[in-house]
């Protein structure tokens, strides 16, 4: 069942919202400073692509370092990419096939506001590795 959501999503949604967040990786890139940034935006692009089945959770070894980059995460990048998924998720749900797909969208904003000191799991994994 995951596989076919997550196709579904694909078409409708997650295409768009991965190459959102390879552009914003990609502008992030161009400075030094921003590679980390960078690379948790095409982290999350990667779960945006492909969500069903995936879920995140709280990094045990995540500091205060993480504190001040979701800040500056937040300013730069974040809350572009949870506009996105505002609009996505509540255009989704105009169609009753589409509630889950908008769920989901949903679910993703606290992941695109905040995504450092968060690592994306399996669902039938839940706990960070690290």
């Amino acid at each position: 069942m995951k596989t076919i959501l997550n196709v579904i999503w694909l078409v409708l949604s997650g295409f768009w919202l991965f190459l959102g967040y390879l552009l914003a990786g990609a502008l992030l890139c161009i400075t030094i400073i921003g590679i980390p940034f960078g690379i948790a935006a095409f982290r999350i692009g990667v779960y945006a692509l492909w969500p069903f089945g995936y879920t995140t959770v709280e990094r045990r070894d995540a500091g205060a370092a993480s504190c001040v980059g979701n800040v500056l995460w937040l300013i730069l990048a974040g809350w572009w990419l949870a506009l996105a998924h505002i609009v996505t998720g509540i255009a989704m749900c105009i169609t009753i096939i589409g509630i889950p797909f908008g769920i989901a969208n949903f679910k993703l904003i606290p992941i695109s506001l905040f995504p450092l000191g968060r690592e994306i799991v399996p669902t039938d994994q839940p706990f960070a590795t690290r």
